[in-house]
């Protein structure tokens, strides 16, 4: 709350949502994680919440993801969040969602206080002081015409001068997402950074035999199936844009890149070469794809239409090394990858596109895989065997400076970065058993795990913010 400028005056600002193990390398060891999906897309729309004119209805998956929490972080933000008004029945728990998701951030200190409180009515300052709050949330959940929903709530400092107001509006299915933009806009007053709260997971997991797709909120609740089949899908990758993703598809006998939008169900083949067809990774622009095909019996990257059709367009001339795993730096101009060229160990390379130059990266470990990059470009992820176990790696790209954030003891695999950067999101082994979900925060201060007690869960992705 230090950090928040304040005004001499009384601040209200209203806002209104609307519709807006071995050391061999090969592709299969990297890539090749036996991940199956299928077909079906209308749930997906919730990936993506419009609180005014949607009316697409949510619908729970089989197996409710479940998310601890570990760690301490540093300063927190001591805040006060009470039990909304509920005038007419909310389908959840608006303000238990939105203490859940700033106790998760690691930034706040959360209490709650005796009894419901709403937007209108004043704190009581003497008792609240007393433990150390400095800010203090009230509101109220309104039924209206139509299955439409209005959220009113408000926001306010201990100086007793300086608060702001906020109301939601939207279809009544989406409570939970204005429930999330609700932490979003209180963590960003008082941080003065965005937060993560209303974004999404993609993830696939194994159950009873099937093989699925999963999109859930970032906490790992309101997990909605994509994606079912009894063949293999693996490399789910969000669009710039959140509206589409890619993914590499076995159900035609061979690795084969579809991409899918999520709004209208349709997917298109983007990517059926002759061999295999793999690691799917958008340009900034959301037109381009790069991707790893064989076509001329070794894996290169190559570039296609994100809507399929032209003919793909080799970015390396190398004949003889794998190249796997790309990633389009924040700019589009330079590709990250993993390949063997150098004394047939993964490491870790950056190309830049237009003068074909190549860059190593890692040399710390003999094996080092599967980079992902920050959103703003500054940060490097990656897999690193060190003692013979695979850790989450993060380096900072200005100073060459890294920094291991998981120990290793569960096999890590497959980083993702969060939107704003904060977070690294991966798969480990639970009891040495099935594969969870798991992030950590950048500086390694907070780790946060979630599991489906159903599912072995592989490949994450973490989805933009919505538009």
């Amino acid at each position: 709350a230090a950090r928040l400028q304040k005004t001499s005056g009384r601040a209200v600002i209203l806002g209104r949502i609307v519709p807006s193990t071995g050391s061999s390398f090969t592709v299969s060891t990297l890539k090749m994680r036996r991940l199956f999906l299928g077909r079906r897309l209308g749930l997906l729309a919730a990936a993506f919440f419009c609180l005014v004119g949607l009316g697409i209805s949510e619908r729970p998956a089989q197996a409710q993801l479940k998310i601890e929490v570990s760690g301490v972080g540093g300063n927190k933000i001591p805040i006060a969040i009470a039990t909304f008004v509920d005038y007419s029945n909310a389908p959840v728990d608006i303000a238990e969602i939105v203490r859940s998701d700033l106790t998760r951030s690691g930034a706040f200190s959360v209490i709650k206080p005796d009894g419901p409180m709403s937007e209108s009515a004043r704190p009581e300052w003497t008792d609240l002081r007393s433990q150390g709050v400095d800010a203090v949330v009230g509101g109220s959940f309104l039924r209206l015409a139509g299955d439409k929903f209005e959220i009113k709530y408000r926001l306010q400092l201990g100086d007793e001068k300086t608060a702001w107001g906020f109301t939601l509006e939207g279809n009544a299915a989406f409570v939970r997402a204005a429930a999330h933009k609700i932490a979003d806009q209180i963590y960003e007053k008082l941080t003065g950074e965005k937060g993560n709260f209303s974004t999404r997971l993609a993830y696939v997991g194994k159950e009873n035999g099937q093989f699925k797709l999963h999109v859930a909120d970032w906490d790992g609740a309101n997990a909605q199936v994509a994606l079912t089949s009894s063949e293999p899908i693996i490399s789910p990758r969000w669009s710039p844009d959140g509206s589409r993703i890619a993914y590499v598809s076995f159900e035609n006998g061979k690795p084969q890149v579809f991409v899918q939008n999520i709004f209208n169900e349709r997917r298109t083949k983007v990517a059926d070469f002759s061999g295999s067809n793999s690691a799917p990774a958008w340009h900034p622009d959301g037109k381009t794809l790069a991707v790893v095909l064989t076509t001329e019996g070794v894996s290169k990257i190559y570039l296609i239409n994100a809507q399929g059709g032209g003919t793909p367009r080799a970015v390396s001339r190398s004949t003889s090394s794998i190249e796997t795993e790309p990633e389009f730096h924040p700019d589009g101009a330079s590709i990250w990858f993993t390949s063997d060229r150098r004394g047939g160990k993964p490491q870790i390379y950056r190309l830049f596109i237009s003068s074909g130059e190549i860059r190593p990266i890692t040399s710390t470990s003999t094996y080092n895989s599967s980079p992902r990059v920050s959103k703003d470009g500054r940060m490097l992820t990656y897999i690193s065997r060190r003692d013979n176990r695979f850790q989450i790696v993060v380096r900072d790209l200005e100073t060459d400076v890294e920094a291991l954030l998981s120990d290793g003891s569960g096999d890590d695999q497959s980083p993702s970065f969060s939107p704003f950067n904060r977070w690294i999101l991966f798969t480990t082994r639970l009891g040495g058993k099935r594969e969870v979900l798991t992030a950590v925060s950048v500086d390694g201060r907070n780790r946060q795990k979630l599991f489906s007690p159903n599912s072995d869960i592989r490949e994450p992705d973490w989805g933009p913010p919505p538009n």
